[in-house]
């Protein structure tokens, strides 16, 4: 793996009488290239060491640290929202209505580092049909970090469902480390909700209006208010078109397959136009295997 962007400038190595040699730095004792030496702007803001372009692995700690959310991580909403999607060359979202067969290793690994990061994922029900979602997994490499921020050993699923037609005896529901959260509207039915909780799923309410929709926004604030303030959504295009609708996405995380697909597959984004576009700024592209893994951060009015 390899950063495109940003591209850092090694600074010139002194020499003893405090001139610059216009050579690079030489990398400190005990430290190896591409391992951030204390604490920077740079590092602050996932950018490492490395000699620009270099191609080799990354740890899963870098990788946490070039995609650490911010502190405290408070968008406009409260919260701070990242969405990671997968697109191929020509758009599509998924390929036979999974998003898997555009996928990568290197993709893979990013998507876990992303939920090794984050208190909660937001899913939609379809997609958590479609993807066949299971419960998130403690792992060790984010074990430190996420203890030091206070947060569970494993992100909690919360999946958005208006109707909750879910089937509340799979695993998702019934062998999570974090209790599963079902997101859902003021006229879902009794009976429903029951079965949530009889399966163990935390039932939160977002969205009071009598069509019974679930709100982007009111999503957002709920999760909130259970102290889940490092949100990821994982979709679907539906779901994620909403939250841009609803003006609380703070990141996309948007991986580029070099693959085409052709066909009338969804995008990452499927629902109604907005009235203005919204307004995003890149902040990294890294590279593996042709894929490209880039990170959008919307810029606020």
């Amino acid at each position: 793996m390899r950063r495109l962007f940003p591209v850092p400038v090694p600074a010139p190595a002194e020499t003893p009488t405090g001139t610059p040699t216009g050579r690079p730095a030489e990398t400190p004792a005990g430290t190896s290239a591409g391992t951030p030496v204390g604490t920077s702007d740079a590092t602050t803001a996932g950018i490492s060491a490395e000699t620009p372009a270099e191609n080799r692995e990354w740890a899963l700690g870098e990788l946490a640290d070039a995609y650490a959310y911010p502190e405290p991580p408070h968008g406009p909403s409260g919260a701070f929202l990242r969405a990671n999607m997968v697109s191929s060359l020509d758009g599509a979202a998924q390929h036979d209505g999974r998003s898997k067969p555009l996928s990568s290793d290197a993709d893979m690994r990013i998507f876990g580092v992303l939920r090794g990061l984050a208190d909660a994922v937001v899913v939609g029900a379809e997609t958590a049909r479609r993807e066949g979602y299971r419960p998130a997994r403690a792992r060790e490499a984010f074990a430190k970090r996420r203890a030091a921020l206070g947060q569970s050993p494993a992100p909690a699923i919360a999946v958005v469902s208006a109707s909750l037609d879910l089937d509340f005896s799979q695993p998702l529901f019934t062998e999570p480390l974090v209790p599963t959260i079902v997101i859902t509207g003021a006229t879902a039915a009794e009976e429903r909700i029951e079965a949530a909780r009889a399966a163990g799923a935390e039932v939160v309410f977002a969205g009071a209006g009598p069509s019974g929709r679930v709100g982007a926004a009111a999503i957002v604030t709920a999760l909130a208010e259970l102290g889940h303030t490092r949100l990821l959504t994982e979709g679907g295009p539906t779901l994620l078109a909403e939250f841009a609708a609803a003006g609380v996405l703070d990141e996309l995380c948007l991986a580029v397959a070099p693959l085409v697909t052709a066909g009338d597959a969804k995008r990452i984004m499927n629902g109604p136009v907005l009235g203005e576009p919204e307004r995003f700024t890149l902040a990294s592209v890294l590279e593996e295997a042709g894929f490209l893994f880039t990170r959008y951060r919307r810029i606020y009015q």
